[in-house]
């Protein structure tokens, strides 16, 4: 019993137990590389996260909508290591197959990112939190067609309950301490990203819109 009311409440104010959690990554297709506001941004996260999903030992979970018109995930992410590739038609990531997944895997918690961030990603986060899983999206990892969309639907997953973190801030949190034997690979990843990530127009529109829905107090 005390166990899992110190994970609930580890849960609440978004903690991340490495054992328990899953990387998601939503639908980044190559149908969608000219349409979606800063895909590469996008794409740039990604491949950091797979990176990381590896040196964490994190089980990666990703999906395709209707890849047969859409394509398959941009080539410059690597998923060979994913746990499940699971294509779709639902708009939610949460198939049938993505729970079961879950369950074999004993996941609590999912870092969520791609596209798009008010149908896709949202709709995941939604039925995540209704499962009573963790949810923890990716601000600088997340996009739409419409960037206005970004902002709405960010703060909509997090009035559900969704943490919105970026990715670099997600990785040190799993990390958790510059001795674990993991930390260097994370140190290196993240200083191979640094310059792309100073580019993330993503990051740059979150903060923005964190700062102004704190009256332009940080």
């Amino acid at each position: 019993m005390a166990s899992r009311v110190v994970s609930a409440s580890a849960r609440s104010v978004g903690k991340l137990n490495r054992q328990t959690t899953a990387f998601f990554l939503c639908d980044i297709q190559e149908k969608f590389r000219t349409s979606i506001h800063a895909f590469e941004s996008v794409v740039q996260v990604a491949q950091k996260m797979s990176q990381a999903s590896k040196a964490l030992n994190i089980p990666l979970i990703v999906t395709e909508q209707y890849p047969r018109g859409l394509g398959s995930t941009a080539n410059e992410i690597n998923i060979d290591h994913a746990e499940l590739v699971e294509a779709k038609t639902k708009f939610s990531m949460v198939t049938e197959g993505v729970l079961s997944k879950l369950v074999e895997l004993k996941v609590e918690s999912v870092v969520l990112y791609g596209i798009e961030s008010h149908v896709c990603v949202l709709q995941s986060c939604l039925d995540l939190l209704e499962h009573n899983y963790g949810v923890h999206v990716l601000a600088d990892g997340v996009s739409s067609m419409n960037h206005p969309e970004i902002s709405i639907a960010l703060k909509r997953m997090a009035q559900s309950g969704a943490h919105i973190v970026s990715s670099e801030s997600m990785l040190f949190q799993l990390a958790g301490d510059a001795k674990d034997p993991c930390f260097p690979a994370i140190r290196d990843l993240v200083k191979e990203h640094q310059a792309a990530a100073r580019q993330n127009k993503l990051l740059f529109t979150a903060a923005a819109t964190t700062m102004a829905a704190a009256g332009g107090q940080l």
